[in-house]
């Protein structure tokens, strides 16, 4: 493959043409200055004209991929498929060599997960999860806040995350692989982990599926983490409720009650309230504005992006390590990218730039 060079932009392709793509990630191509769309892949040919037309870009049919994979016209891959398809076309987009930003979860079994990563050595690209919170404000306000000891010694952490998701949606049967657990349960368990800064050393669960609905899976789960050093954190997701969704974490010093927390939407701000020393506090975010226009709530007089700028910053960011052929910034760790541009110099916005992930996490 053809190392990219500094002075062009990334060259994206984007498989799986879903919500996902359409609401948050190509509108945050269309922020990021250092890079661009540059083809799309779905298997609904009828939609196919459309999108060419909306996106001026020419769109491949799956069976199509190896051609486009050889094209020479990409450099990097967004991978939005449903999550069960997730193997079947990372593996050929790394084994090109190509870079891929992979929608979590990674993959729907421990053997998926490593064939992928083996595609990754034998092809040489760069791989990245796109977990879009890693570029959210409020959750790294937060962890920083955490790290910096603002509300003491960490003792517990609680969440709730649940939807009422169609029967009809492709996550409706699919096993536990498309359940709440892998596609909601991901964010209170990062969440607890990058703000205890460790990660939990025994899990317990238990699930119920609720009467009269049709999922092949325990739709509603409840979840206990525990730490190596005693600490306790727990959540439950559900696929069979009204939109819920918040955490509480617990120090020795005050407390943080954040909601919403996870989502993301035009009428979404990151809310979360602290009670410190006795002394109640609240921040709220910018609004998540997914049709691309600016965020229409400010914090201390700045603008402080969201979503689509969330992923803007996680597609610029992983740009820049591309086209440098730098070991992309896991989270909590800031050291393999330090010595980059900050992001903000790629992002089409007057917002806060892109900050790494607080601190340095220890790797297990």
């Amino acid at each position: 493959m053809t190392q990219p060079t500094h002075d062009r932009k990334i060259r994206y392709a984007v498989i799986g043409c879903g919500q996902i793509s359409r609401q948050s990630f190509i509108p945050g191509l269309e922020r990021a200055a250092n890079s661009t769309l540059a083809a799309l892949v779905t298997g609904d040919m009828h939609k196919a004209q459309d999108l060419g037309t909306r996106y001026g870009v020419r769109v491949w049919h799956y069976d199509d991929l190896p051609e486009l994979l050889a094209s020479g016209e990409i450099d990097a891959v967004y991978l939005a498929t449903p999550n069960a398809l997730h193997r079947r076309y990372a593996v050929p987009v790394l084994e090109a060599g190509l870079h891929l930003l992979l929608e979590k979860p990674m993959a729907t079994s421990v053997e998926d997960c490593e064939a992928i990563l083996q595609a990754r050595r034998r092809g040489g690209g760069r791989l990245m999860i796109a977990y879009r919170l890693h570029c959210e404000p409020g959750t790294v306000e937060l962890v920083s806040r955490c790290r910096n000891g603002d509300f003491g010694s960490l003792v517990g952490f609680s969440s709730v995350f649940g939807q009422d998701v169609p029967q009809s949606n492709h996550r409706a049967h699919g096993g536990y692989w498309s359940g709440p657990v892998p596609d909601l349960g991901n964010y209170p368990i990062n969440a607890v982990r990058h703000m205890f800064g460790a990660d939990p050393v025994e899990v317990t669960a238990t699930g119920t599926r609720t009467p009269g609905r049709t999922f092949n899976f325990d739709d509603t789960v409840s979840v206990v983490l525990r730490f190596a050093d005693g600490r306790i954190a727990d959540f439950m997701v559900s696929y069979a409720c009204a939109p819920a969704e918040g955490l509480t974490l617990f120090g020795s010093r005050g407390s943080v009650r954040a909601m919403p927390c996870y989502t993301f939407g035009p009428s979404v701000a990151i809310t979360y309230t602290t009670l410190i020393d006795g002394r109640e506090t609240g921040a709220a975010m910018a609004r998540s504005n997914s049709s691309g226009g600016k965020p229409s709530i400010f914090r201390n007089a700045s603008s402080i992006t969201a979503i689509p700028n969330q992923m803007a910053r996680t597609g610029c960011v992983m740009s820049v390590c591309w086209s440098r052929w730098k070991r992309p910034c896991a989270p909590g760790n800031r050291s393999p990218c330090r010595r980059l541009p900050r992001a903000r110099e790629y992002v089409k916005t007057r917002s806060s730039s892109c900050r790494p992930w607080p601190n340095r996490m220890k790797a297990t």
